[in-house]
Formats: C-alpha cells, structure tokens, sequence
C-alpha cells in the first residue's frame, strides 16, 4: 500500500507529562515537504459516552462541576475505558452504574468518533442504553460530585438548542439519535 501523499513520518517519540487519565505526548515527525519539526499531542484511552433512558423515556442525565471551564456541566454520563474492562460495552455499563446508580436493560452502539484530533488520539464510543433503572448507590472517584437529573428528551434537546447545554458529548450525542436514531427507539 502506498502512503498518502499528505502522511507525516514519526522520527521519535516521548511522554513528555503523564497524570492520572492522560499523557501528553511530543513527537519529532517529518513533514511531506521533509521538514522537521515538533508535534504536541494529548493521549488517553478510549472513553465510553452514554446517552440513557428510562423506560418511561426520560434521559438519565447529570450534572457536575469542571474545573477547566469553571461552571456546573449539564451532560450525560462519560469515562475512559479501563484495563480490566472486557470490552466496550462492559466499561459504558461501569460509567452508568458509577455516575448514576442505574443501570440499563440492553446497550446499542451509537457512533464511535475522535472527538478533537487535531490536538489528541482520543476516541469517544457512544452507546443507546435502554430501560435505565436506578439499581444501587453511586461509586464516584474522588473527584467527583455528581447529581444524577433524569430529564424528557424534549427537554433536553430544547436545552441543546437553547445553548443551555453546552457539553460536547451531550450535543453529539443527542443530535447523532435525533438525526439518525439507534436502532430501536427508546
């Protein structure tokens, strides 16, 4: 197979920070034209998004404090996938029950995308969880304070288009189902 005429080549690469959830990553890359230079990216590893109804078709959704933007965050359930995670849907099954308390009957895949990968690798897999029941307590990390809000889906895509929710997941979420739906309704 031939490369693409517009592929950089990776000379070398580092961790140049690591913390908890993500590295950031430097790399010495050649460019098509042959020009060296530095590329800066952010690594993590994949996350789970989950877009969850209740069986009388309310949207689970929460929300949190963020620190980065400096406001409570209006959303829906989100996490990294995590090395004793069996596979995709057993971590958006985790994030549901550890955010909310609920869990649900049968999980659809909605899209899979890479949400900002001009500046990371990461990929966010979204999924339809259906018939959501609160089954338990939650388990949040310790950075975490979370009010779980169930919310009708009008509601919420009136907030969305209100500008009111401005959590990107939860924008691409709910307007991936409105346009496209999940299979099965809700």
């Amino acid at each position: 197979m031939t490369a693409d005429p517009l592929a950089w080549e990776t000379v070398d690469r580092q961790v140049a920070y690591t913390c908890p959830g993500f590295d950031i990553v430097n790399e010495s890359v050649r460019l098509p034209d042959g020009t060296d230079t530095e590329f800066d990216y952010l690594s993590e590893p994949a996350s789970v998004c989950l877009l969850p109804f209740t069986p009388d078709g309310d949207v689970v959704c929460i929300a949190e404090w963020r620190q980065a933007v400096s406001r409570v965050n209006y959303g829906l359930p989100v996490g990294g996938t995590e090395p004793e995670d069996d596979d995709l849907e057993t971590a958006a099954r985790r994030e549901l029950a550890e955010e909310t308390g609920y869990e649900a009957d049968r999980l659809e895949s909605l899209v899979t995308v890479e949400p900002a990968n001009g500046i990371a690798d990461s990929v966010m897999h979204f999924f339809v969880a259906h018939d959501c029941r609160p089954t338990a307590e939650q388990e949040l990390d310790y950075n975490e304070n979370i009010r779980v809000d169930p919310t009708p889906l009008d509601e919420l895509v009136d907030a969305i288009a209100a500008g009111e929710v401005r959590d990107g997941r939860a924008v691409l979420a709910v307007s991936y189902y409105e346009l496209f739906g999940a299979g099965e309704s809700a």
